[in-house]
């Protein structure tokens, strides 16, 4: 499972011109599943999302979690981030989950969230969507289940 988190002081998601998820501070995480994932990988990312001390402390030190810092969570489905472009110009997404697996593991990962205590909002899975963001810093963190980066 791959993550991408950004803190946002704001960040919203439109499908067909309609706002479907905004959330003010917080982070605004895109989301994509493997087809390799498995339990562990969902349990790693519903920890260590939640748990990342990316927000500053009184001291202005990235010190505290968005648990801490009481934000929110923008969470976006996106099995581009599986997109192996390696080998010419067109990206592979063989490593990407079916439809099916993935939008399990993703409502998996938002209700692991939910459970925490944070506001959750969503796009809506397998659609065209517009996702909007301020991100704050810039802070961006990229996260792999895998460890791979």
């Amino acid at each position: 499972m791959r993550c991408v988190v950004q803190r946002v002081t704001s960040s919203s998601v439109s499908v067909g011109g309609k706002t479907v998820g905004a959330i003010g501070p917080g982070l605004m995480v895109l989301i994509g599943v493997s087809a390799d994932d498995t339990e562990a990988d969902l349990k790693y990312m519903a920890e260590k999302v939640p748990n990342l001390r990316i927000f500053d402390d009184e001291n202005g030190v990235m010190n505290r979690s968005v648990l801490d810092a009481g934000g929110s969570i923008l969470a976006v489905s996106q099995f581009t981030l599986y997109g192996d472009a390696r080998g010419g110009r067109r990206p592979s997404y063989i490593r990407a989950a079916k439809p099916d697996m993935a939008d399990a593991l993703y409502e998996q990962l938002i209700a692991r969230w939910r459970e925490k205590g944070i506001t959750v909002e969503t796009g809506i899975f397998r659609t065209d969507m517009q996702v909007s963001l301020v991100n704050d810093g810039p802070v961006t963190i990229l996260l792999d289940s895998e460890k791979v980066f």
